[in-house]
């Protein structure tokens, strides 16, 4: 029987690392050269229950250097065809969706979101390109299977988040109303996957079914809560952003203890040390039995 397999895309925060317009301590290790550190783009997972349709969990901009990077997800056959069948979203930030435009050539796929998400899709009127008639969007209540093409089914889930920057100013609360800012739980021959790519906080219930998983892939974006801040490269703290750190009494290292399935952390800032392999604050997750994703990285359940 075929198995659920996950490749990890991509696995940066939004800007990818190096950041093009950045020189904090970290991404001058890129820039430099240096082989403790491995460029990462923009955080997407493709994931397939028979190794032949592919659905992609959001759709960085980044996404068609992805492609080329991936054979499972190049065209095959003669003249247009592709193994993409669908896109997730778990939100409508600009790092979530604008891969979409990169799939504008007439090639049928579904697009499922929650009715928040795609409200701030369809607001946009560069996403008209994806034409209705090939690319039908599919609005998906949360705790409610989703049938995957090749099988399998995903589950959308509220997580505490942030509404898009680029919506911010026209908002009276920045916070995500519960369809705004979602997880996802991909199920598949008796194997679950479970990617929260932002999470402003941690509850109960979120906690229980990262246990349920086999494979966890958590929001990594900032190690420390003033990361930004302190490298001189942003005014606003990780959860200003909608992202809990890692590191403290209240980060998810702390938070996440008791799992002991494999879990990984992804969407990972330019600025996060973990980036640089053999680091103090990489040692640190390590030891606590987590991963630092890569891009490229593939995981078989």
């Amino acid at each position: 029987m075929p198995r659920l397999t996950a490749f990890l895309i991509g696995t940066a925060a939004g800007g990818g690392y190096p950041q093009w317009n950045c020189r904090c301590p970290v991404c001058r290790l890129a820039w430099q050269g240096d082989a403790r550190v491995t460029p990462r783009t923009q955080t997407s997972v493709a994931v397939s229950a028979d190794g032949r349709q592919w659905t992609l969990l959001n759709a960085a901009p980044d996404l068609t250097a992805q492609i080329r990077a991936n054979a499972a997800l190049q065209p095959r056959g003669e003249g247009r065809g592709s193994p993409i069948a669908a896109v997730i979203l778990t939100g409508a930030e600009i790092d979530q969706t604008a891969g979409l435009l990169n799939l504008r050539e007439r090639h049928p796929l579904r697009l499922a979101a929650t009715a928040e998400t795609l409200a701030e899709v369809e607001a946009n009127p560069m996403f008209a390109v994806l034409a209705a008639d090939m690319v039908p969007r599919l609005p998906l209540a949360l705790d409610q299977p989703f049938a995957l093409p090749g099988g399998g089914e995903a589950v959308l889930f509220a997580v505490p988040g942030k509404v898009p920057l680029y919506a911010e100013a026209s908002r009276a609360r920045l916070d995500a109303e519960p369809g705004g800012n979602v997880g996802i739980e991909v199920r598949a021959n008796g194997a679950r996957l479970v990617f929260v790519p932002g999470a402003a906080a941690l509850d109960t219930a979120l906690v229980a079914r990262l246990a349920r998983a086999d494979v966890v892939l958590f929001d990594g974006t900032l190690f420390t809560d003033d990361e930004m801040v302190r490298c001189g490269v942003g005014e606003k703290t990780g959860r200003r952003m909608g992202h809990m750190p890692i590191d403290g009494a209240d980060g998810s290292l702390a938070a996440l203890a008791g799992l002991t399935n494999r879990r990984c952390y992804i969407h990972i800032n330019n600025t996060n040390p973990i980036l640089v392999a053999g680091s103090p604050e990489r040692r640190e997750v390590e030891a606590a039995g987590w991963t630092v994703a890569a891009d490229g990285m593939e995981i078989p359940l």
